[in-house]
């Protein structure tokens, strides 16, 4: 259950909700495939914080100066070779999910899997892992966000409408900021271990600045989905949010090293709740 990081949850979650909510909205919603999304969603996430939690061991990033919650193989909870079995039981509950997906949506899911898992994997591991070279923020946008969003309107609607192009942006970008939460907190440790996240490559300046562009972009969909009648005005919901998002972006701006790790759980909160306004609505305004 720690190695799972059940407050990171969310961000699997999140994206799932408002792409359910996209296809109801363009009368595609079937349960089965969002179900099975959701599964697969959730079991990809956990399988990714197995390996995170089993490769930040093992290339010395996680260790006894770690700043943030408490890893499971660094503290000897789980031996390597048992979460590497973990990760790949995760991967397994995925894949079934997929291959029910790939029943009832086509070959496409196939082609969407692979990737996630590959890319879930080489975040960590791997001679250039993603996470390692400051391609985490990319990964997380692309597949929090964009592949999520539209592969769950997908496997429903059989096609991805405009309205879940845009709300893939802000599911991504909130998914997103939550990493550089994460990469504002272990800005010295993340440098002495070797791992050149964008933090580390361009200062906390960049970092906080990065963090603010993307809460304002998230917060820039509904009101262009309004703008362009691709949603009705529920869709404004989301906005209602917008004092938490301000409070805590001062909040980032204020804090350091561990007492970083309240504000990481709170960013990944006001995602989801900002996903469940959103998907109403979507819903709503359908």
């Amino acid at each position: 259950m720690l190695a799972a990081r059940l407050p990171t949850l969310p961000a699997a979650v999140a994206p799932v909700a408002v792409g359910t909510a996209c296809a109801s909205a363009v009368g595609g919603f079937r349960a089965g495939p969002a179900v099975a999304a959701l599964i697969g969603a959730l079991a990809i996430q956990v399988g990714t914080n197995f390996a995170n939690d089993l490769f930040d061991y093992v290339k010395g990033a996680d260790n006894e100066n770690r700043l943030g919650p408490p890893r499971a193989v660094q503290l000897g909870l789980i031996p390597p070779d048992g979460m590497r079995r973990g990760m790949i039981r995760a991967f397994g509950v995925a894949t079934l999910a997929g291959l029910y997906l790939t029943w009832v949506a086509g070959p496409l899911v196939v082609v969407i899997g692979i990737a996630s898992i590959i890319a879930a994997i080489a975040y960590t591991a791997g001679p250039f892992p993603l996470g390692y070279n400051g391609l985490g923020d990319l990964f997380v946008l692309i597949f929090f966000g964009f592949v999520a969003v539209c592969g769950t309107v997908f496997v429903q609607a059989g096609y991805v409408p405009p309205v879940a192009w845009w709300s893939a942006l802000a599911m991504g970008a909130l998914a997103t900021s939550i990493l550089v939460v994460n990469n504002l907190r272990d800005l010295e440790t993340d440098a002495a271990s070797g791992k050149r996240t964008l933090a580390v490559r361009w200062g906390r300046p960049f970092a906080l600045g990065e963090y603010i562009l993307l809460l304002a972009s998230a917060y820039l969909v509904p009101i262009l989905l309004v703008l362009q009648d691709l949603a009705g005005t529920w869709v404004l919901l989301p906005l209602l949010t917008a004092p938490l998002a301000l409070t805590l972006a001062r909040r980032v701006y204020s804090t350091t090293g561990p007492d970083m790790n309240p504000l990481l759980f709170e960013t990944a909160r006001l995602e989801l709740t900002f996903a469940l306004l959103l998907s109403g609505g979507l819903v709503l305004g359908s």
